[in-house]
């Protein structure tokens, strides 16, 4: 085999192993999810969500309703967990000990309320 393209088969690998091994962050946060159905809710069902992923670097967003958290994946480059919490806030809900933008909290569907 050419010792050129052997070479450059072993940079384009060595270069792939590099891109693989980029970091992710997790965090999980603690929130404000006080119905069951936040997932399929027409209204406000995605807005979570949509919101956490509208921050760059946000790779994956976990909602658990039954214990109210919320498992984060992102990349620690590009953002970090004020990040994550403040959008979450903005959004209307509470974010471990950051608390709800009064405003967006109260265009909320009344379901997505503490009751």
């Amino acid at each position: 085999m050419n010792k050129r393209l052997l070479f450059l088969l072993l940079m384009s690998g060595f270069t792939g192993a590099l891109w693989a091994q980029e970091k992710t962050g997790t965090i999980e946060i603690k929130t404000s999810i006080y119905c069951d159905h936040c997932k399929e809710c027409e209204s406000c069902g995605t807005l979570l969500e949509e919101a956490v992923y509208a921050v760059k670097g946000v790779r994956r967003v976990d909602i658990n309703d039954q214990s109210m958290t919320m498992q984060i994946a992102y990349n620690p480059k590009k953002t970090g967990p004020d990040q994550i919490r403040k959008a979450i806030t903005a959004a209307g809900y509470d974010a471990d000990n950051l608390k709800a933008d009064p405003e967006a909290y109260r265009k909320l569907d009344d379901c997505c309320k503490k009751q």
